[in-house]
């Protein structure tokens, strides 16, 4: 007789079936972040705990390489890249708000144990990714930057006077490749790993398929995530504090919308 389908015994996620995605409404990312902020207001002190970290992240990297922006840049930008799985915590809290369990700090910060394996994998692949794009970053500074390394003032000048059109357009286009490859594994593979206990390749092909299946709207999901992003660094990181957490408990409510519930084994 067959295992049934909703079998968790594999601790690789092996023996799960595999996550059928499912088609969302163009305004489902402005529902998402209206559900985040209900669970912010559900948990706010261990919310706003991830945020300040995100905020001292960004402010750290700043300070300790103010002399030496292609580093900030660089690093500034890898933020989003690493920021799905710096928010785990987070999709943690959602999850224990959405059955009803206790919201405290101490549980989302290990919640990684339940798949550890499969979230290590995925981690050592964000990870390269960022220090490529770290890599990538110099190089197009070097190549294409014309005068000396900027101030973070005089970046930002030049990137809005459009004063050197050459490197920002070849920046600009660099960072989307490396963005839009993240966000496309990304976008609900850390949720599926801690809620299934799916694989790392598994949960990264499912996320693939969400993106390519409602692209229009997760388009929409990631522009409202640059934006709002953006406005934390405007803010001098402190915008993060409450940004983060929103973003990423409403991350939790993409999976939930994107990704069918585990189908229910028959007795």
């Amino acid at each position: 007789m067959s295992e049934p389908a909703d079998t968790r015994q594999s601790e690789d996620g092996s023996g799960l079936p595999f996550p059928r995605v499912r088609d969302i409404g163009f305004g489902a990312p402005f529902h998402w972040l209206a559900r985040g902020l209900d669970d912010l207001k559900a948990s706010p002190g261990p919310s706003l705990f991830y945020g300040a970290g995100f905020a001292l992240m960004g402010f750290l990297i700043s300070v300790v390489f103010r002399h030496a922006y292609a580093y900030v840049s660089a690093l500034v930008s890898g933020f989003l890249l690493v920021g799905p799985f710096v928010a785990l915590g987070l999709y943690e809290l959602s999850r224990r708000h959405e059955v009803g369990e206790a919201l405290h700090l101490g549980p989302s910060l290990t919640a990684w144990h339940r798949n550890a394996g499969s979230i290590g994998v995925y981690s050592v692949i964000i990870i390269v990714v960022f220090l490529v794009w770290a890599r990538a970053s110099l190089v197009v500074f070097a190549l294409f930057y014309t005068s000396e390394m900027p101030t973070v003032t005089g970046f930002m000048q030049q990137v809005v006077s459009l004063e050197n059109i050459e490197f920002v357009a070849v920046y600009c286009v660099v960072g989307l490749l490396f963005a839009a490859i993240v966000f496309a594994v990304s976008v609900v593979s850390i949720p599926l790993m801690l809620d299934r206990g799916q694989d790392a390749v598994t949960a990264m092909i499912a996320s693939t398929n969400a993106l390519f299946r409602n692209f229009p709207q997760l388009l929409m999901w990631a522009v409202l995530i640059v934006a709002l992003t953006a406005v934390g660094f405007a803010t001098f990181f402190l915008g993060l504090i409450v940004l983060m957490p929103i973003i990423g408990h409403a991350t939790w409510h993409a999976y939930r919308d994107l990704v069918e519930p585990m189908p229910v084994s028959s007795a």
